[in-house]
């Protein structure tokens, strides 16, 4: 199998699509899918290595997951388009599987494995708003059109560097993009003064949108599978996605503006001031 890790792993959406084609299992241009879904997965220095090792493996069983698989073939195409890559600081976004098609059971596994079989990353500060503006630039040179385009995006702590994420989030769905949060608030990594304890009203307010976005929280790693499993059957068959289960409503989902406003600065305001702490503000 061949890797966009090394050399690649630090390239902005053009070029790394342009050398994808170099890798198997990917679709001619303008190909009809059901959904372009682009998995944007946090590995910011806050995670420890068996959290990332959680995130990793929950994605894995999720993709080999029966109600993900029947999700993707109940669509009018019965395929859907997915990319996965993972972030943390603005220039952070490394490349682990490049857009492509799942059309049954072996594709999910082959991507699976891809996930499983990536290279480790892990990188300091948290940029939401450079995650969404890669996974921007992978929508628009994804090849495929569909009626839906969905940024699943998780991450555990708020934006910290780059451009301030509810502009950044406003552009994508202004371009007729659905942002849904994963907020991670398990406490089970290194925590700092740049922690929020209400991390799912911020996604909620400051990094979702678009027509049916929502949060789904995470309190205990425990939950993690499940919840990724519920999160991509929801965004894979969208209106269509099954009525929730017993075990599905012990995860609540956060619709987006459910609150009053909250403060989309609040983690570079807690940045402020302590730059002392690394080479560069």
């Amino acid at each position: 199998m061949v890797s966009l890790q090394g050399p690649l792993r630090f390239l902005g959406g053009g070029l790394a699509l342009a050398l994808s084609g170099f890798l198997p299992m990917h679709a001619t241009a303008q190909e009809a899918v059901d959904v372009e879904l682009v998995l944007a997965v946090d590995v910011s220095l806050s995670m420890s290595h068996e959290e990332l090792r959680i995130q990793r493996e929950g994605y894995v069983a999720a993709l080999r997951h029966d109600d993900v698989v029947r999700a993707i073939a109940s669509g009018l195409h019965g395929r859907i388009a997915i990319t996965y890559f993972e972030w943390a600081g603005a220039g952070s976004q490394y490349m682990i599987v490049p857009w492509t098609v799942i059309a049954g059971r072996e594709d999910a596994e082959q991507v699976a494995q891809m996930i499983a079989t990536g290279a480790p990353n892990s990188a300091r500060r948290t940029s939401i708003s450079g995650g969404l503006r890669y996974a921007a630039d992978l929508l628009a040179e994804s090849g495929f059109t569909s009626f839906r385009r969905v940024v699943d995006v998780s991450g555990d702590g708020p934006n910290n560097q780059g451009e301030f994420v509810d502009s950044v989030r406003d552009a994508l769905v202004a371009s007729g993009i659905v942002i849904n949060g994963l907020p991670l608030m398990t406490r089970g990594g290194m925590t700092s003064t740049f922690d929020i304890p209400d991390l799912d009203r911020y996604y909620a307010d400051c990094v979702i949108g678009g027509p049916g976005s929502f949060v789904i929280p995470v309190n205990d790693w425990a939950q993690f599978p499940e919840a990724i499993r519920r999160k991509l059957v929801q965004e894979i068959a969208g209106l269509h996605a099954p009525r929730q289960g017993a075990a599905d409503r012990r995860l609540p989902v956060v619709k987006a503006a459910a609150t009053a406003p909250y403060d989309c600065q609040a983690g570079e305001k807690r940045w402020r001031g302590r730059d002392w702490m690394w080479d560069e503000p």
